[in-house]
């Protein structure tokens, strides 16, 4: 039986999560069943809620970002913990810029993620990589289907996927596993490039270099 490190929402998932004995980099599947068990509670979006209120607005805002399609909240990020916690606030889709969660993508990361508020439409890619670059050549549509408040689901650093809009107000709690491989890709199919995207932190210790 588990035993929460604090008495916050959070923390309570925090603890499953990190009771599941196996390195989440090689069997998520085991950490997508304690979160769509955690997610099912009655009281999430109260929970939730509660624990946003606790937060330290400037500690949020350090660990977050903005990126063309929503702001990326980070709740949750401790160096002991295998996970962080995220809130995604997708802003309307007239106000998107192109490449981002618009564009064909994978992670460098495993995700859970469940829809608190409104919807999008999620797609499934398979792609093809260039043998010399690595990058996205092409890309084929495997399934497409609108996701819901109270939908859950996960994907593997090695999923590509594509969310082309969604609903004004659309709200996603999600959990990562820490880095599982040093780049993701993603590919504009307007344009037919491929691109790679390495963190800031790969990058920092170049940066002298090159002034």
């Amino acid at each position: 039986m588990h035993v929460p490190t604090d008495v916050t929402a959070l923390g309570d998932l925090a603890a499953q999560l990190n009771a599941v004995p196996s390195d989440p980099r090689d069997s998520w599947p085991d950490i997508e069943v304690a979160f769509r068990r955690w997610v099912a509670r009655p009281d999430l979006h109260e929970s939730l809620r509660t624990d946003l209120q606790r937060l330290s607005t400037s500690a949020v805002a350090s660990r977050s970002k903005e990126t063309t399609t929503h702001f990326a909240w980070c709740l949750r990020d401790r160096s002991e913990e295998r996970f962080t916690f995220w809130l995604h606030e997708y802003k309307p889709t007239h106000e998107w810029r192109p490449g981002y969660a618009d564009s064909v993508h994978n992670h460098r990361y495993h995700f859970c993620t469940t829809l608190l508020r409104g919807g999008y439409l999620h797609e499934r890619h398979r792609v093809t990589l260039d043998p010399a670059t690595a990058l996205i050549t092409d890309s084929h549509l495997e399934r497409r289907a609108m996701c819901v408040a109270g939908d859950a689901g996960a994907l593997l650093a090695s999923d590509f996927h594509r969310i082309p809009s969604a609903l004004d107000g659309t709200k996603t709690f999600l959990v990562k596993s820490r880095q599982v491989t040093p780049w993701s890709l993603s590919f504009d199919a307007t344009t037919h490039r491929g691109y790679r995207h390495v963190p800031v932190e790969a990058r920092v210790a170049d940066l002298a270099g090159g002034i």
